[in-house]
């Protein structure tokens, strides 16, 4: 899996949790940068070694090694060092700092590093200045970094308000082309479900148009994450969502997500397509699915849009992709059979494809506003319209397998700019 160093700049990631972590293997793994720079802004165990025992080892993925080379490899963080709170993974040197939390007090100038990864999940907000009481993306940038890559969708206080021009939203194989060097300096990757859904659904426009998709609605079951509780929990102050304080183990659980909002920043063509997102969490570790349902306008003659079709359109979409990150699969899956498949944006269960075909009636003279004159020049008010309603299933792991890959393609594509 080791690639040859290509790059002497140095790469931050701040945060270590669940995408932190993985995006730490995941750059060992391509051996692009020369040195990673780790920020966890507070202590860890009772040192250093600790950080390696966690670094080494995934309830979900196993061990590092073994993602790195395969269940025979023997182990590879070395010299661990806690006088310099640093160690060398598979040869690499990562070095880890454990005091500072707020972005712009993080000393990124210092430790050379030009390019940040913010995994935190908590400064999502771009249009925060600097100095924000609490903390801002924008302070890694006063701190010294170039480019801010954040590994979530951005969450804008002001709901009125836009990102600012130095800020754009992006998804690999979707519309990575508008991140512009030039003037962006702070870039969302999305997020797991954002990336899956973009993946699904512009085949589908490509093929149809937008103006033949009538509506679309998806739900995804989706792996539970760090910000549920293992057992029943009492609220914070001020919680709105009290369901993600109940045990992941034993229900399932509404939640929201921001999925349709982020998807028309990606693909444009969604403004003229109805929309709605829905998110429910299960006890699985890792591995998710979508199930998308889209409304199609037939034409008036012809055939009726089937299965066939529809699955030959991601089929078509998964051969053609340079990148690889669509796949079209004909077997019977299940969520364990995705996790760890590299840059599996999507995972099309062709298999489950459905579709079902009626005609909506519509009562012209019961259109509000209609002429009159029109109208009457209409030999039947009746019109019967043929829609089909298709069902599409497509797999996902929200950690490893699709998010932090192509988190990993953007940030080696940011990099390659500055």
């Amino acid at each position: 899996m080791a690639e040859q160093n290509r790059s002497e700049l140095v790469l931050g990631i701040n945060g270590l949790g669940r995408i932190g972590k993985l995006t730490v293997w995941n750059q060992v793994g391509r051996k692009y940068f020369r040195e990673l720079v780790v920020n966890i802004g507070r202590g860890s165990g009772k040192s250093l070694t600790d950080i390696a025992h966690y670094l080494a080892r995934d309830s979900s993925y196993g061990c590092l090694h073994g993602y790195l080379y395969g269940h025979r490899a023997e182990p590879v963080i070395t010299e661990v060092d806690e006088s310099s709170s640093r160690m060398l993974i598979d040869g690499m040197p990562v070095r880890f700092l454990r005091e500072q939390r707020n972005p712009a007090d993080i000393p990124w100038r210092q430790q050379g590093v030009r390019l940040v990864v913010d995994t935190t999940g908590q400064f999502l907000d771009p249009t925060l200045p600097a100095d924000a009481a609490k903390g801002s993306v924008r302070g890694h940038l006063d701190a010294g970094a170039e480019k801010v890559i954040v590994s979530a969708p951005f969450k804008i206080g002001d709901k009125r308000g836009a990102a600012p021009e130095d800020a754009v939203t992006t998804v690999m194989g979707i519309n990575e082309t508008a991140y512009d060097p030039r003037c962006h300096r702070i870039i969302s990757n999305a997020s797991c479900t954002t990336t899956c859904l973009a993946h699904m659904i512009k085949p589908l426009i490509n093929h149809f148009g937008a103006r033949k998709i009538l509506s679309a609605s998806m739900a995804t079951v989706h792996a539970v994450t760090g910000s549920q509780a293992v057992l029943d929990r009492l609220p914070k102050a001020g919680t709105a969502d009290l369901r993600k304080n109940r045990s992941v183990m034993n229900n399932i659980i509404l939640t929201t997500t921001g999925a349709a909002k982020t998807l028309r920043l990606v693909i444009p063509e969604m403004e003229q397509i109805g929309f709605i997102a829905e998110s429910v969490r299960v006890a699985t570790a890792t591995g998710s699915l979508i199930i998308l349902v889209l409304n199609l306008q037939d034409e008036l003659t012809g055939e009726s849009i089937r299965r066939e079709r529809i699955n030959a359109v991601y089929r078509q979409a998964a051969a053609d992709d340079p990148q690889h990150y669509l796949h079209f699969s004909d077997e019977q899956n299940v969520s364990g059979d995705i996790v760890g498949l590299p840059k599996a944006a999507a995972i099309i269960e062709g298999h489950e494809t459905h579709t079902r075909t009626a005609e909506v009636i519509i009562d012209l003279e019961r259109l509000p506003g209609l002429d009159a004159a029109l109208l009457a020049a209409v030999k039947d008010p009746v019109v019967r319209v043929p829609v089909t309603q298709a069902v599409v299933y497509g797999w996902y792991d929200n950690e490893m397998g699709s998010y932090v890959h192509m988190l990993g393609d953007r940030t080696l594509s940011v990099a390659e700019t500055l």
